[in-house]
């Protein structure tokens, strides 16, 4: 009799228990508590504004990418040229920042994005003021872009040619560092020299000077172009020049360490990098190859 009590106390006790857990699990299913409530919402708020970031960003990508082909337009009209890849540059960049949002929570992860997309917003209104501004120098410039340097004034495909750069330098002679102003193609005599732009002739100098025969070429925009250590130039004071004219032929003449030509850029007066300025015949890449030459080089032959 007691055992039989024992018994059904006990299948009795297990009877609650099974139905307290199913209670509480059908509870748990169909209503949250105070904190799963809040937890809830608060995900729900997040994800609201994520959403609306995303679309926000969505439209500022559309609104960059109209922006970059405005600009490929400009620049091919401008230069005869296409433009510069800038995401081969940013793409490592671009990894390591989607690695760093990986480890970050959803609220860093809102932030992060709220952060972006007001900096993206910032700077496309001034791109766009930019550009606008561009355009309408453009409409200005009209043809004068065939004044502006654009190529290398010597025949280098492989550039190979190219052995000095632009900066301070070690002079072949004096053997101290000094500021070199242009930059340096290592070419046997006798090679056709070009125009890099349209212009006139300013003026041709003899070998008296350190520089030797040089060719100086006025492109009437601010740009002058100068052609030193010629064999023999083949063209006049005042002479009017095409791009890509032969205007003279490479030699050794001046101070000189061996066969060379020796090219400098002027903006305005003021000396400015020559590798800058050979975008209408380099890739992205072969721009990344000969600015990776022309830093490398130690000794100037001039």
């Amino acid at each position: 009799m007691k055992r039989r009590k024992i018994s059904k106390f006990i299948t009795t006790l297990l009877t609650w228990i099974g139905a307290a857990v199913v209670y509480f699990a059908i509870f748990s299913w169909l209503f949250d508590t105070p904190a799963e409530y809040e937890l809830r919402h608060s995900t729900d708020r997040m994800r609201a504004e994520y959403e609306v970031l995303s679309m926000r960003y969505d439209s500022l990508s559309m609104v960059v990418d109209n922006i970059m082909e405005r600009d490929r337009n400009i620049f091919s009209i401008l230069f005869e040229s296409t433009p510069y890849d800038f995401n081969s540059d940013y793409e490592q960049q671009r990894l390591q920042l989607h690695e760093s949002l990986l480890d970050q929570s959803q609220s860093e992860m809102l932030k992060t994005l709220s952060n972006s997309v007001q900096d993206l917003e910032t700077k496309l209104s001034k791109l766009d003021s930019s550009y606008s501004e561009l355009q309408e120098k453009l409409t200005i410039l009209g043809s004068e872009s065939n004044n502006i340097p654009s190529i290398q004034p010597v025949i280098n495909h492989r550039l190979t040619r190219l052995t000095a750069g632009y900066g301070m330098l070690m002079h072949p002679f004096y053997r101290t560092l000094q500021s070199h102003q242009g930059i340096d193609y290592t070419i046997p005599e006798g090679e056709s020299i070009f125009a890099t732009a349209d212009g006139k002739v300013k003026d041709v100098l003899g070998r008296t000077s350190t520089s030797g025969i040089t060719v100086v070429i006025d492109h009437g925009n601010g740009y002058t172009t100068s052609y030193s250590h010629l064999q023999k130039a083949k063209v006049k004071k005042g002479q009017n020049v095409r791009r890509g004219d032969i205007i003279a032929l490479s030699g050794n003449s001046g101070l000189s360490l061996s066969p060379h030509l020796h090219y400098e850029v002027r903006y305005e007066g003021v000396r400015v990098d020559p590798v800058h300025y050979f975008f209408m015949e380099l890739t992205p890449e072969e721009y990344q190859k000969i600015l990776r030459i022309a830093q490398s080089g130690m000794q100037s032959f001039d």
